[in-house]
């Protein structure tokens, strides 16, 4: 058996930490199961050194959203903007580990008022939703969601779950499989309850699924769905308006302002929409992206892989689809028509490509390399193309316009995390994987210094297969815990 073939093999055994039917670990009172790890090797559980905080100064915050939860706490990317930023401190340096065994994978980890992880967990069967102490990981609430819809590649799809946001008054606001909005709160005990429950079956056809739900500021909750629908529901009324676009996909969430536009990328284009007098999607400008038209691994499309991030009250970026691909920054107000503002190149021809949301701070983005990853490439010792990198946009000396340009560049392996920044500790965390010829399989919550690029540390998380990130972000408490959801479940890292 050649080694390709023993990676699809070993990843394949490994599916049992998704089997249907073992959903112990969201069981309420059930005792905490720590995620069972490859036996240990020689890759080390510790490298570099504790950091020192050295706070980024000057960087706007985004605005509060009024019908979400508090930045830094509210959705997948920490605000409406979808900046991927905390102002807070994560972790400097090496502590405790504490992992749970769910038998799904948290992506989307938010904090509700009283500190208590609300996450939807999701397996190959079902997602949960739950509700986690944020010490022990001990499930305090649970609900059962709708069985997944049949999907060619489950582990890159990720509709009915994979997005939600917290509103302004602690309630999840999700899509499920039946092609509903559902807005679910925690009562006493604790336990969940149905608030509302959006019916869009009329408006989203079966065989559509529904990817993402926001606000916008008048309340209204946007949606994309894979098919390309673009919606807004009235959240009194339950109305439900859309717009398709003709021929293209989407992959990704969307960002939101307080202008009321709502960005959306699909595999062919950046839109920014706004809502009409009648509350219908309306484009108010789109603007194309050099696409190679190649699904490159690592990618869930053909197509920019980003969800849209917000800089400042002036631009949104995204990330294309060339080889090799580009950082690309365009105006976002209504009568820009998207125009560009600059773009750089990143990564090597034939290895780049990313399927995660841009860092934005300030003027500064970070993205990452995710070409090459699958479950399977990222066993018996694989991983991926290297690379993160920060590119800023910068005023061109002398003439008019602007230009991006490459800070540094970063050989780590991040296989295909949701990176973020904290300002409080001027750290980047990301989630990384060696390629080791010893077959090894360590996974690590490695700190980049964000001003140099210079690996701080990294600090192991797990090995084996159970540790595998699969697309899910880097989660930091406000206390300062990093919590990262693994195919076998959640991991908190003091």
């Amino acid at each position: 058996m050649g080694r390709r073939w023993r990676r699809v093999a070993s990843a394949c055994a490994g599916l049992a930490f998704l089997a249907p039917g073992t959903a112990s670990g969201q069981t309420v009172g059930a005792p905490v199961t720590p995620i069972a790890g490859d036996p240990a090797g020689t890759a080390p559980a510790f490298e570099g050194a504790a950091a020192k905080a050295k706070p980024i100064r000057g960087v706007a915050k985004p605005p509060r959203h009024p019908y979400m939860a508090a930045n830094g706490r509210s959705n997948i990317h920490n605000d409406a903007h979808q900046t991927d930023v905390y102002r807070f401190a994560g972790p400097l340096g090496d502590g405790a580990e504490t992992s749970t065994l769910l038998n799904r994978e948290c992506g989307s980890v938010l904090f509700d008022r009283a500190g208590r992880i609300v996450t939807i967990c999701v397996g190959l069967d079902q997602p949960v939703l739950a509700l986690l102490d944020p010490d022990s990981l001990e499930a305090l609430a649970a609900m059962p969601l709708p069985p997944r819809a049949p999907s060619a590649d489950p582990f890159s799809d990720f509709s009915g779950g994979g997005y939600f946001y917290l509103d302004h008054r602690d309630r999840a606001v999700f899509p499920t499989s039946q092609r509903d909005v559902r807005v679910v709160g925690v009562s006493a005990g604790p336990a969940f309850s149905m608030v509302r429950d959006y019916d869009l079956s009329r408006v989203v056809p079966q065989g559509d699924a529904i990817l993402s739900v926001l606000p916008d500021w008048d309340g209204r909750i946007w949606f994309v769905t894979r098919g390309g629908l673009v919606g807004a529901v009235d959240r009194a009324s339950g109305r439900a308006k859309v717009r398709r676009l003709a021929a293209e996909g989407i992959s990704n969430s969307f960002a939101v302002d307080d202008t009321g536009g709502v960005f959306v990328v699909s595999d062919r284009a950046l839109y920014r929409f706004d809502a009409s007098r009648k509350g219908r999607p309306k484009v108010t400008w789109r603007r194309s992206y050099p696409n190679s038209g190649i699904e490159k691994p690592g990618q869930s499309d053909a197509g920019s892989g980003t969800t849209p991030t917000l800089m400042g009250r002036r631009w949104v970026a995204i990330t294309d689809n060339a080889d090799p691909m580009n950082v690309r920054v365009y105006r976002r107000k209504r009568g820009s028509n998207g125009s560009p503002v600059c773009a750089r190149s990143v990564f090597a021809k034939g290895a780049s490509a990313t399927d995660q949301s841009l860092i934005a701070a300030g003027r500064s983005l970070v993205t990452e390399n995710n070409y090459g990853y699958s479950v399977a490439a990222t066993e018996m010792g694989g991983s991926t193309s290297p690379g993160l990198a920060r590119v800023d946009v910068r005023k061109r000396k002398g003439k008019r316009g602007f230009r991006c340009v490459a800070v540094w560049t970063s050989r780590e392996r991040a296989p295909s995390v949701v990176p973020k920044l904290s300002l409080a500790a001027g750290l980047v965390y990301t989630y990384t994987k060696p390629a080791l010829p010893s077959g090894e399989d360590p996974w690590y919550l490695t700190a980049l210094d964000f001003r140099t690029g210079k690996t701080v540390y990294r600090r192991l998380a797990g090995r084996g297969f159970g540790f595998n990130n699969n697309y899910a972000p880097v989660t930091v408490a406000p206390d300062g815990t990093a919590y990262l959801g693994v195919l076998g479940g959640l991991v908190a890292l003091e």
